[in-house]
């Protein structure tokens, strides 16, 4: 959520005219994220989020706003777009395509969190897993094999001995991750601090649902796990992590194969957001706001996994 496209006022006004939201207050670059062009825009009858979409095309981004509405609509806490006056979700801004969406209150999660928030968290997506089973249109994984091997051939040249050699060895582990015999189905895929919203222990809504796609279930999971789990020190610990995996498990139960493949679908996790934030680091795009997180903070909880190849615990 940095600012990579800048929006005029008068053009704001005139996107905001298209849609029955009143007139235009103030608005203001969001810093947080990577991907897209973000602002906070509040009118005088209300809060919202604007995104303007830098990677994906209108057609893409149907299924994107598709999902937001399924969950909004299946009780699941998640922010929703709002329609334009003819009912459509996404239009064109300073030539990207561009939504509106309703801005929800609270704040992601700075720093580590709680145990509390972590069981909301498992809650929460076990029950996005089970509703998600009714959701039909498909999306193949933008994030798999073929991107992690072309990504880590951009990078192996300008990485240090160590770091090169560790990518090389974890992409021969990870070369049958895409033939794993597990539970298929729509993911979040994304689920980190900052992309759900607390109000103390509170969960408001989930939002950025622009990596969705069907992935494993349990890949969601470790994506989750990953993020909401660690400590202080960037390491999982181990109740914020039973917090989480128990109550995710009170709505969907793992598999034998979930159970014995959870070691490397925790380290594929891992290595996917590890080789996106080298990328970032690399091959950063210009922005007037812009962030680029850790690489080293996923290289840490990587190694974690790769010194613990037990199966669930």
């Amino acid at each position: 959520m940095s600012v990579y496209t800048e929006v005029g006022r008068d053009e704001l006004v005139a996107f905001l005219q298209d849609y029955a939201v009143g007139d235009l207050v103030s608005y203001q670059g969001i810093s947080d994220g990577i991907e897209n062009t973000n602002y906070f825009v509040t009118t005088d009858q209300g809060e919202f989020v604007l995104t303007l979409f830098e990677h994906h095309s209108f057609d893409e981004l149907a299924y994107f706003l598709d999902v937001m509405t399924f969950f909004y609509q299946h009780d699941i806490p998640s922010a929703h777009p709002a329609a334009d006056k003819e009912g459509q979700y996404l239009k064109e801004l300073c030539g990207k395509p561009a939504a509106l969406v309703l801005r929800l209150s609270g704040r992601g999660v700075d720093a580590v969190a709680t145990i509390e928030q972590c069981q909301v968290i498992g809650d929460v997506l076990g029950k996005m897993h089970l509703v998600g089973k009714e959701f039909k249109p498909k999306r193949v994984t933008q994030r798999g094999h073929d991107w992690r091997q072309n990504s880590a051939n951009k990078l192996l040249p300008l990485l240090d001995n160590e770091s090169a050699e560790l990518l090389k060895n974890e992409l021969v582990f990870q070369a049958q991750y895409a033939k794993l015999d597990l539970p298929f189905g729509m993911t979040h895929s994304d689920l980190f601090r900052d992309n759900a919203l607390f109000d103390g222990n509170e969960l408001q809504g989930i939002i950025d649902f622009y990596y969705a796609c069907d992935e494993y279930l349990l890949y969601d999971l470790a994506v989750a796990v990953n993020d909401w789990c660690i400590d202080e020190n960037g390491l999982i610990e181990h109740k914020r992590y039973q917090a989480l995996m128990q109550a995710y498990l009170l709505h969907r139960g793992l598999t034998e194969a979930e159970q014995e493949f959870w070691n490397l679908v925790l380290r594929a996790a891992a290595l996917r957001f590890w080789i996106s934030r080298l990328l970032d680091k690399h091959f950063p795009r210009e922005g007037e706001l812009t962030q680029i997180k850790d690489p080293d903070a996923f290289l840490k909880i990587l190694k974690q996994h790769q010194g613990n190849e037990d199966k669930l615990k």
